[in-house]
């Protein structure tokens, strides 16, 4: 692997054209790259960009070409791959064959933009404490970061303008940023613009960077207030200094109930019942007490040196991205019920569960577990529907429960939770329950949902009972 400089011929390193003349088989990642033309006639793989949906898919079938030539050619020679600049700065294809046990690797060190940009800028990298980011990836990569930042392959408008919408500045707090493109060329451009200027300021590509010195606000900058919040409440108050994970569950519980509650409110606020403005206020409110819940546990676990938010973050990231091949790989899922399936199908055997049921947590409400179980079971092709018709078994199950004598529970004066319930009626009932369930489910049906928006209207009734009899008291 041997690099072709940062730019044109006085860049390039010694020896390295005639490694690529004198190869059995050598390529350049691109041709577009002003040295590239100095390597002769030697084959780009410019076509893999151009048909390739992604750029990990452009990096994946450079490899596998790669890894192929150097089999083509075993005995007579190695493989010579040129790359812009170094292949020790910013090269996934270099990461990739590296890591691939298939073929040997040979690193021929060269000059990376990053030299001529610590040349125009008059720092010392070492000493400024900067910090490298992609371009395409600075949302994530300049997460919690003040600076300074040097970020590369800004190579589009887009990216560009993704990296000045990251931060929500006006003119007076924006902060500098100084544009370096075509370093090493002719037309080289070093200059210093105003933020809001920053996609409007020239025609970016793959040699174009950003010298970011400070950032007034960080980039996720309020999710990081929160951290540093809790830890401070960890340090300094003593309610929050006693807390553990187990004492703290109920809360965990708690909040995400009065969020559900929010949702509902938002749901019916825009049918019409409600103000909107107010309910989204509320949902926002409740979903930051949740999000307190979940940066406490986590400051929690990293004080015990178990994982941190970032292990969480990257954590259902990357499980998230695995579940989903039908939208980062080549699984074709074209319906909400194959991707149902298939998620099955990757949970069970990355937790490596004899059963779809296993890690169902059985402290859910009844209702609930019962559709749960249920969707497992038809995600999996397994008939959770009653025997023969809905009418027909409704039927079966009423005059199941009803045949039972009244003294055994129906129709008794009793309460309910007194009864001494014969098993044969709570079987019947549970049997009447879950096909309730069950007919919820396959007509698209929340039971816990239904359920509850019955018992809210109840509540209603008994509030409206309760004011006219003081009227009428009155």
């Amino acid at each position: 692997m041997v690099g072709l400089g940062p730019a044109g011929e006085g860049y390039i390193g010694v020896g390295t054209l005639d490694l690529l003349r004198a190869a059995p088989a050598a390529f350049l990642r691109t041709s577009r790259h002003p040295s590239a033309a100095l390597a002769g006639d030697i084959p780009s793989f410019d076509h893999v960009y151009e048909r390739a949906a992604t750029f990990e898919e452009v990096y994946e079938r450079i490899t596998e070409e790669l890894v192929a030539a150097a089999g083509r050619v075993r005995d007579e020679g190695p493989v010579v791959y040129a790359v812009p600049g170094s292949p020790l700065v910013a090269e996934r294809t270099v990461e990739l064959l590296r890591a691939d046990e298939r073929v040997d690797i040979t690193v021929v060190p060269s000059l990376s933009f990053l030299d001529l940009a610590w040349e125009r800028l008059g720092i010392d990298p070492l000493t400024a404490g900067v910090r490298l980011v992609d371009g395409a990836r600075f949302i994530t990569e300049a997460a919690g970061e003040r600076g300074p930042l040097l970020v590369a392959q800004c190579w589009s408008k887009p990216v560009l303008s993704d990296i000045k919408l990251s931060l929500e500045t006006d003119s007076g707090e924006a902060p500098s940023v100084t544009v370096l493109h075509h370093l090493g060329l002719d037309d080289e451009v070093v200059t210093t613009v105003r933020w809001d200027e920053l996609d409007r300021c020239i025609e970016p590509d793959h040699l174009t960077s950003l010298w970011i010195p400070l950032l007034t606000a960080p980039v996720a900058a309020e999710l990081m207030d929160l951290v540093e919040l809790v830890r401070r409440l960890r340090a300094d108050c003593p309610w929050d200094a006693k807390q553990t994970h187990a004492s703290l569950t109920r809360h965990l519980l708690e909040e995400s109930y009065e969020a559900i509650d929010a949702i509902e409110e938002l749901t019916r606020a825009e049918a019409g019942e409600g103000d909107e403005a107010v309910a989204v206020a509320h949902l926002e409110e409740e979903l930051g007490d949740v999000l307190f819940q979940v940066v406490f546990h986590a400051t929690l676990a990293s004080e015990e040196g178990r994982f941190t938010l970032a292990d969480v973050a990257r954590g259902v990231h990357d499980k998230l991205v695995s579940r989903h091949p039908h939208v980062f790989g080549d699984v074709v899922a074209d319906s909400p019920e194959a991707v149902v399936a298939n998620w099955e199908v990757i949970k069970q055997a990355e937790k490596q569960r004899e059963s779809v049921t296993d890690g169902i947590p059985l402290a859910l409400p009844a209702l609930a577990l019962a559709t749960k179980l249920q969707r497992k079971a038809s995600a999996i092709g397994v008939s959770a529907d009653g025997a023969g018709d809905d009418a027909t078994q409704w039927r079966a199950l009423v005059e199941a429960l009803t045949s039972i004598p009244s003294s055994q529970g129906l129709g008794s004066a009793q309460p309910a939770d007194t009864l001494e319930v014969d098993t044969t009626a709570a079987r019947a009932y549970g049997e009447l329950l879950l096909e309730v369930a069950d007919l919820g489910r396959r007509r698209g049906i929340d039971p816990e949902g239904a359920l509850r928006e019955a018992a809210l209207r109840l509540r209603d009734e008994i509030v409206e009972a309760e004011q006219r009899g003081r009227s009428e008291s009155d």
